[in-house]
């Protein structure tokens, strides 16, 4: 290929972009940032998934990021002896536990995320979920302890960093009305917070391609779903274990305003630009039903 031909193509892929650029400038998306990815050894990985936050920044879009970090927990708490114990995919969050998670989330991955957004000249604003979410306990059999449920989302501090051009950074934690703090699931945080902001795209990164109709044939992935196939793919086993919250959270999200969902890979380079400014786009998106 020719010195032109190469340059031919590039601006052939910014001409396809810049429709969506168009349309999307002043936008809110929110991104929840998770996955085995997020604690890859390799720096590439998440070096990519921080230029692709910036380059939605840049062009006018309005990115809070949620991330959650229950690897580097379950690290944590092995390293001080104890055990992590997870029922139905929540981890049980008893008195030590919950500790290990205001240290961890809210300090040290909080900061992390912060600065590999931030590397690339990117104001951000780091904002503990425990500082703008509010929540009660959540009450199950069995008891998961400082597990909680979201009631309310404080937005201002949110909208505050958005007009003055910085980029949220969010855990996935909340307190109750005493302060304690509560662990929550990264994936309802992301639903709530794209809701109470009025989100136009929420977007879940994983390590996984997206939602595969054969979970063991990454051919099958489904490129769109309608809200109302949700159901009938759940029952059918389609849609289960770590898609599960993933899915539901975006038919919540998708139910109360928000234009579209979006689930992709975060491993795979440049992803979210693929997936948000393509024709062709690359994981899976939940839309309204028709």
């Amino acid at each position: 290929m020719s010195q032109y031909e190469d340059s031919q193509n590039k601006a052939t892929i910014l001409m396809e972009a810049l429709p969506y650029v168009r349309r999307f400038r002043g936008s809110v998306f929110v991104v929840k940032y998770g996955g085995s990815f997020m604690d890859s050894p390799d720096p590439a990985v998440r070096s990519q998934v921080a230029q692709d936050l910036v380059f939605l920044n840049f062009v006018g879009i309005k990115v809070v990021v949620v991330h959650g970090g229950g690897k580097a927990v379950t690290k944590e708490l092995e390293s001080r002896g104890l055990q992590a114990t997870f029922i139905d995919g929540l981890r049980v969050t008893d008195g030590q536990t919950i500790q290990v998670v205001d240290d961890i989330l809210n300090g040290k991955v909080n900061a992390e995320v912060a600065d590999f957004v931030s590397s690339y000249d990117c104001a951000v604003q780091r904002l503990p979920g425990k500082e703008i979410l509010r929540c009660q306990k959540l009450e199950q059999d069995p008891d998961l302890g400082f597990v909680g449920s979201i009631s309310e989302v404080n937005t201002a501090p949110i909208q505050s960093a958005l007009n003055e051009g910085l980029m949220p950074i969010i855990s996935s934690t909340a307190a109750d009305s005493n302060g304690q703090c509560y662990n929550i699931n990264a994936d309802t945080v992301a639903a709530e917070v794209a809701t109470a902001l009025g989100a136009r795209r929420l977007v879940y990164l994983s390590d996984v391609p997206g939602l595969l109709r054969n979970p063991d044939d990454s051919n099958s992935l489904l490129s769109s779903l309608a809200v109302n196939q949700v159901d009938s793919l759940i029952k059918k086993g389609v849609i289960a274990k770590g898609m599960l919250p993933k899915v539901n959270s975006a038919v919540q999200a998708l139910n109360a305003g928000v234009n579209r969902v979006h689930l992709i890979d975060g491993r795979l380079p440049h992803s979210i630009l693929l997936e948000i400014f393509t024709d062709q786009g690359i994981g899976t998106e939940i839309v309204h039903s028709s």
